[in-house]
């Protein structure tokens, strides 16, 4: 994951500088997931490895240092920026879980709010 987090940061920030640059008064919003699952399958190319916690690190031992460069290096950039916390992996039986249900439904919720309210004001 960390491995990909320049990347995802710097085409996060583009999509909102193409939107912006299109004119009019877009309200950019982003949804982003961050995996805290305790394994999974990791794919380079031709090569399959899986997590091992060491030199291959798994998603939760990733997930903390993820968020911060989101809401860091991305989250600026937008009006609202949901971050959602889940748990899977891409091995069978391909379990997934939000870490906390309650909490994703409570800060989905309210950025719904927010970007309504953001809309009123601009529109």
């Amino acid at each position: 994951m960390i491995k990909q987090i320049d990347r995802v940061t710097g085409d996060l920030r583009k999509q909102v500088e193409h939107f912006q640059n299109g004119g009019g008064h877009p309200i950019c919003v982003a949804v982003v997931g961050v995996n805290q699952a305790p394994f999974c399958v990791g794919y380079e190319g031709d090569r399959e490895y899986d997590t091992d916690g060491k030199g291959n690190r798994h998603p939760m031992q990733e997930a903390a240092e993820a968020e911060r460069r989101l809401l860091e290096l991305a989250a600026p950039a937008f009006d609202e920026f949901v971050l959602l916390k889940y748990s899977a992996t891409n091995g069978e039986p391909y379990p997934f879980s939000w870490s906390d249900v309650t909490s994703t439904k409570r800060d989905y919720g309210a950025s719904l709010v927010r970007i309504s309210r953001e809309y009123d004001r601009r529109f």
